[in-house]
Order: C-alpha cells, then structure tokens, then sequence
C-alpha cells in the first residue's frame, strides 16, 4: 500500500461507517523519545503510554526534520492501535503514529488541541 502525501491529489474512495470504525486511533503521551539513526530514513524511536486500557506501546517515526526527542516528551499524539506490529530495522513499531504532511512533505504531528485523557479513542 502506497500513502499519497500529495495535497493535490483526489479525495479517497468512500468507506461506510463501518470500516472508519474498524481503525481504532488513540491519543497518548509521549514518555521516551531516542534518535533511531540505523532507521533507512531518519526517525525517532518513541514510547507513547495509551492509558491503562492499551498501556505503553512503541512506535518508529520520521519527524526529525520539526522534531527531537527531547522535545516530544510530555506531547500527546493521535495513532493507530490496532495494526499488526511492523518490524522497522532492529525496531519493532507497534502503533502508527499519526500526522500531516507540511508544504515541503515533511511530518506535522497530529495532537489535541487540548490535553485529553491517555486512550480517548478518536471519533
């Protein structure tokens, strides 16, 4: 499967309700960040704790170009759940850390607006 990141690009094929429901996405904060240079593309290991419900869970992210570690700590961030884990070099993601594309195609986290409760499930 190939992400499109191009703003210009058609607007997806319609879903039924359903299956937006079938993604389960989560807020959670960020409680470990460390560089993850052997990555292919430069990335950053996190540990984001998703409440008790869903607990601490590991995720490889390529932020670095708006992002270091030592500035994520304490963020809340959107991801996905309920994927398989992926193996990312000697790294094993267990979520998806979500975010936008900037004008350049680099990675702009997705977090509240506000602090919210670890394992809120978006809706």
């Amino acid at each position: 499967m190939h992400l499109n990141h191009d703003p210009t690009a058609p607007a997806a094929d319609a879903i039924d309700f359903e299956q937006f429901l079938a993604v389960d996405i989560r807020v959670g904060t960020i409680v470990e960040a460390a560089p993850y240079p052997e990555a292919r593309k430069p990335s950053i290991k996190l540990l984001i704790d998703f409440g008790p419900v869903i607990g601490r869970k590991r995720s490889s992210a390529q932020i670095t170009a708006h992002y270091t570690p030592e500035g994520l700590i304490g963020r809340q961030v959107a991801a996905v759940v309920n994927f398989p884990p992926r193996q990312i070099g000697k790294f094993v993601s267990e979520v998806l850390t979500l975010g936008f594309p900037d004008d350049t195609g680099e990675v702009v986290l997705l977090t509240p607006a506000q602090n919210v409760p670890n394992g809120g499930r978006l809706f």
